[in-house]
């Protein structure tokens, strides 16, 4: 049957059962960082990041809070980013799986600019960092709770907020879940894959979202291959 795309599916997804680990969650981990970096998943990310770093002056120094990371593959596109513009980049991973959390300290263990915080962004206590991104992670909260998400980080972000996420459309749906059984025998990506963007956004679940956390400013972009990318001024832009 062909899923209804008029309003975002509350249904939840396997990722984010907590008591689903051990070899099905790492595989499941790796084919997510393969679809990921196929799909150009870093890309809005990253030019998030570059607005607000060139709207801030282009500072020498960055602090970046990355929530919902991962196992840290977006993180690997930061990094990259941040030494191709010659910055000096403090990055800190916030990730609420303990299992994650442990793939992207060993994704970064060379790296000691990287720092894992295993926590849940709304009982997150940390001082302002400069920019907080989230790729691929705020479709894990409901409508209702959404404007808290937008809210904790813009709390906490001076320059700005980064959220790249999916676009709810058929097309995008369909290709995901022909994708995934083509490709993958995982039950995680089988399942949340096609689900995510169910759960994913159009421009009025945004602007809704926005509006109810009292959020100015906000800009909305549409991207290639079924993404939002969303730019929440921070602090320093505040009022």
């Amino acid at each position: 049957m062909w899923p209804d795309m008029q309003r975002r599916s509350a249904a939840a997804e396997l990722m984010d059962d907590r008591s689903i680990g051990g070899a099905e969650l790492g595989e499941a981990l790796a084919q997510l960082r393969l679809i990921n970096a196929t799909l150009g998943a870093a890309w809005p990310t990253i030019e998030g990041v570059d607005h607000f770093w060139r709207s801030a002056g282009q500072p020498t120094r960055l602090r970046i809070l990355d929530v919902g990371a991962g196992s840290g593959d977006i993180s690997k596109a930061l990094l990259s980013w941040a030494e191709h513009q010659h910055v000096q980049l403090q990055l800190v991973l916030v990730d609420i799986h303990p299992e994650t959390c442990a793939a992207a300290a060993h994704a970064h263990r060379n790296q000691p600019q990287v720092a894992v915080v295993c926590s849940d962004l709304l009982q997150l206590g940390l001082q302002p960092v400069d920019i907080v991104t989230s790729a691929l992670f705020t479709h894990h909260f409901s409508q209702e709770l959404l404007p808290a998400v937008y809210r904790a980080m813009v709390n906490v972000a001076r320059y700005g907020v980064v959220v790249n996420d999916l676009h709810r459309h058929p097309l995008a749906w369909l290709g995901i879940w022909l994708g995934t059984r083509l490709l993958s025998r995982n039950r995680m990506i089988r399942h949340d894959a096609p689900l995510s963007v169910l759960r994913g956004f159009q421009v009025a679940d945004i602007r809704q979202a926005c509006a109810r956390a009292g959020l100015h400013g906000v800009q909305c972009l549409w991207r290639p291959l079924f993404r939002y990318l969303i730019l929440i001024p921070g602090q320093c832009h505040a009022g």
